[in-house]
């Protein structure tokens, strides 16, 4: 992906990071900036759009490895330094753009036809972002994604995705000036929030509310799956609010192995009640041990 053009991007400066900042920072930065920038969130907005094209293409390469540190050394190299072409005008003999990325490249940077330097070189990379429904990244999906000059690119999203990860297509990318590889396609997926499910690794987690008389008598309930038909879970008597049931299974299923659906257990408290069902819960209190729920945490908490 090592272009001339880097020379003139400062992508630490667009995500207004330091040069020495660490990969979870880096990637918690981006993060906030693209949802910040991203076009869901500015309909219409070309500078927000331009801004985000900005932002990603700068993390798609500093979250790289081997693209950051060709990227410092080209910087590094060519900060305040001015490339011309061998016997260029005034009369000066300077290494020429080409040479010096063969020089610190071993070749993979020269321009084959270009003066005989360097072999051939594989064609640029490709970057690009795409938002996809929360369903997409657990069971993946097919994206189409258009260039300028190039073909349309059915790119596949794999199952199991998550929020601002990079999918990387090898020879997906631009085709090479000189005979060489197909660069690469690298796109950075923004998964949508789901209004019920959420993700844990590869399991998914979901809140159930149930009455206050299924927490203390138990019951059996029906909880949603994603995509799928409800699965009927349960609850056993003297539930805690809070308590976690699990469905084996019911989870992501990724290359890493299938995970399963978490329930948390929200205890309701209704908002109104009946004169007649106040009496009751008061004749149910009166019946119960007479104990204070907060005793252990006050002495826990060495008030006492």
């Amino acid at each position: 992906m090592a272009s001339q053009d880097w020379l003139e991007k400062d992508f630490y400066k667009v995500l207004g990071v330091a040069k020495d900042v660490s990969d979870a920072e880096l990637k918690k930065v981006y993060r906030k900036l693209a949802r910040k920038y991203h076009p869901d969130s500015n309909p219409g907005d070309a500078k927000a759009e331009a801004k985000f094209k900005e932002i990603t293409e700068a993390y798609s390469v500093l979250s790289d490895q081997e693209q950051r540190k060709e990227y410092d050394a080209i910087r590094a190299m060519g900060g305040g330094a001015r490339f011309t072409a061998p016997n260029g005008a005034g009369g000066q003999s300077a290494q020429g753009f080409e040479d010096v990325f063969a020089n610190l490249f071993g070749g993979r940077g020269g321009f084959g036809g270009f003066g005989g330097f360097g072999g051939p070189i594989p064609g640029n990379d490709l970057t690009a972002a795409t938002s996809i429904p929360f369903i997409d990244s657990v069971n993946g999906t097919t994206i189409k994604l258009s260039y300028e000059g190039l073909a349309p690119i059915n790119a596949k999203i794999p199952a199991g995705v998550m929020d601002g990860q990079k999918i990387k297509l090898r020879g997906k990318g631009q085709p090479s000036p000189n005979g060489g590889p197909n660069g690469d396609l690298i796109i950075t997926v923004n998964v949508k929030p789901h209004p019920v499910f959420s993700r844990d690794g590869n399991n998914l987690r979901v809140t159930v509310p149930i009455t206050f008389a299924e927490a203390v008598l138990g019951a059996t309930i029906q909880v949603p799956t994603l995509g799928g038909d409800p699965v009927k879970l349960k609850v056993s008597p003297n539930t805690p609010n809070g308590r976690v049931l699990r469905v084996k299974g019911k989870g992501v299923q990724s290359s890493k192995g299938v995970g399963d659906l978490l329930a948390t257990v929200e205890v309701l408290v209704p908002a109104h009640i009946s004169d007649k069902a106040a009496k009751a819960l008061k004749e149910f209190d009166e019946l119960l041990p007479a104990e204070d729920p907060r005793a252990d945490l006050i002495n826990r908490a060495g008030l006492l």
